[in-house]
């Protein structure tokens, strides 16, 4: 049986392909997307992917656009809205870290309160929160981000015992590197501040954390697990995915208690 599924993010990368993917299998859609010109770009995208999406413009930062999401009925929210920014933690201006915040914890919680409150009242619900490998793990000049999922990931595992007593389901999905265009942006983006002459950080070892860039995965192997996952009335926690990154994480939190300093 179809279900009503509400998505954020779905302007571009995995959102996109993922609100085309779960409206090609029978459901009905409601992508938002952060500004109009991406509204023309995904209706054009439907199009020519013969389906139906209802496609709402929702910059989740914004209070107003976020109002909109109480006219809307639906079974699952998936709160897909991102961005994302490299560079040194330490050395990064404390503007960008605030926005990333803004965007990626702030009104992410926001989005999924309402949401919250939407599947309270019908005393069913499924929240679904768009997480990362970068949600339990963490490497030099990529902080940013991780700090945010690791952020979301906490906001996850407590609102899902929160809602357990409302019969609301809480979810994370966590993907790998995927050839989006989204982590090859926040590379890019730390060369809009940084500079060599006033910062401290080595500009080889910047360039050295990119090369990770060229071992990207298709995008559409993503899609096609979150299109199969987010729908099911049943399932993990936490889905990781390909299998070589869950287990990358799971090494990677063992790590952790057998660092020494």
């Amino acid at each position: 049986m179809g279900k009503t599924i509400m998505i954020t993010g779905a302007g571009s990368g995995l959102g996109k392909g993922t609100a085309i993917g779960l409206a090609k299998e029978g459901h009905k859609v409601i992508a938002t997307v952060e500004n109009h010109p991406q509204v023309t770009g995904l209706k054009e995208a439907a199009g020519a992917a013969g389906v139906e999406l209802e496609i709402v413009k929702m910059d989740i930062t914004n209070p107003d656009d976020r109002e909109r999401m109480k006219r809307y009925e639906y079974d699952i929210f998936v709160a897909d809205a991102a961005v994302n920014e490299g560079g040194p933690i330490w050395e990064v201006p404390m503007s960008a870290l605030r926005q990333l915040f803004e965007v990626n914890v702030f009104s992410t919680l926001e989005t999924a309160r309402i949401a919250a409150e939407h599947f309270v009242e019908k005393r069913q619900g499924k929240i679904i929160f768009m997480s990362s490998m970068a949600g339990t793990m963490a490497s030099a000049y990529k902080g940013l981000y991780a700090s945010s999922k690791h952020a979301l990931e906490a906001i996850a595992k407590s609102l899902r015992q929160e809602m357990e007593e409302f019969n609301v389901q809480v979810a994370t999905i966590n993907p790998g590197p995927f050839d989006t265009g989204f982590n090859d942006r926040a590379v890019e983006e730390k060369w809009e501040w940084f500079d060599a002459d006033k910062h401290h950080t080595s500009v080889d070892k910047l360039k050295e954390s990119e090369q990770g860039l060229e071992n990207q995965l298709d995008p559409q192997m993503m899609i096609d697990k979150m299109v199969e996952v987010i729908p099911q009335d049943h399932h993990k926690f936490r889905t990781a995915y390909p299998e070589d990154t869950a287990e990358n994480m799971r090494k990677e939190e063992k790590k952790n208690w057998e660092i020494e300093i």
